[in-house]
């Protein structure tokens, strides 16, 4: 069983919902993402998301791009996200990590040489947002081989064909994107959300986390009613974008405690 498989597990017994939030290696500053890491977990982050800058994040809204522009600038690529994960394995073996980006920073890479390197530094899954499922059967192959998860998008428009062919590759959750559109808009419509789990969970095993759209700790409570997990980015960078370094984990973990509060209670 993997890390993220135990913590929904674990989860799924004492009857809460993931909290997974997002946050963008290197940004707003190279030596705060492990911190801001640890205290994200120490707060009550279940799964943490790690942004793998690139230059053309095509789902991303403009915060994340900011994020990602800033984070190149200071020439973090994927050996320093890689180097990230290796340092919080040292103090956290528990929290599961999963690299967010694109597929070209795995390509340059090379796709069996990132394989090897995100398992051995203590990544748990993979979300290649431009990767279908149906062009990366065998990459999710390699992941699962060296025990780490595929993760795959579902979206509004995506067909029961689509819906079954990641259930059939997907492990560990699967991430819907609650909303047509990017990263950070604010139209998220609660309602057809919860019209559109019980599509996907019949053709999908694992747990659906849900992202997109979700700002604060109502909308966060009104998501976790009618799915597994919770996915949080746009708002917390935005938050963190304006932070001293010296506040940078602790406006994070401030935050992580109020939707935590609220998927709780």
């Amino acid at each position: 069983m993997s890390r993220i498989q135990a913590t929904f597990a674990r989860l799924a017994e004492q009857g809460r919902k993931a909290l997974i939030p997002f946050v963008h290696t290197g940004d707003p500053y190279p030596e705060t993402t492990v911190p801001l890491m640890r205290a994200m977990a120490e707060a009550g982050a279940d799964v943490i998301e790690l942004g793998v800058p690139f230059s053309d994040p095509m789902a991303d809204g403009p915060v994340i791009q900011r994020a990602a522009e800033r984070a190149l600038q200071k020439g973090i690529g994927l050996a320093r996200v890689l180097a990230d994960v290796r340092e919080f394995r040292q103090a956290d073996d528990v929290t599961p990590v999963v690299l967010m980006g694109y597929a070209n920073p795995i390509e340059r890479y090379g796709i069996a040489r990132f394989v090897d390197d995100a398992a051995a530094a203590g990544v748990d899954g993979v979300l290649v947002v431009d990767y279908p499922p149906e062009e990366c059967e065998t990459f999710a192959a390699l992941l699962q081989a060296r025990g780490l998860d595929p993760i795959f998008l579902l979206a509004p428009t995506s067909t029961e064909a689509r819906m079954a062919r990641i259930g059939k590759i997907a492990s560990g959750y699967v991430y819907y994107v609650s909303l047509k559109g990017v990263t950070g808009a604010g139209h998220l419509n609660t309602a057809a959300v919860a019209e559109m789990i019980p599509r996907i969970r019949q053709h999908v095993s694992v747990p659906v986390g849900v992202g997109f759209g979700i700002r604060d700790a109502a909308t966060a409570r009104a998501v976790a009613d009618v799915s597994d997990a919770v996915v949080i980015g746009s708002r917390l960078v935005e938050l963190l974008e304006t932070q001293t370094r010296d506040n940078v984990a602790l406006t994070g973990a401030q935050f992580i405690r109020e939707i935590r509060a609220a998927l709780d209670a």
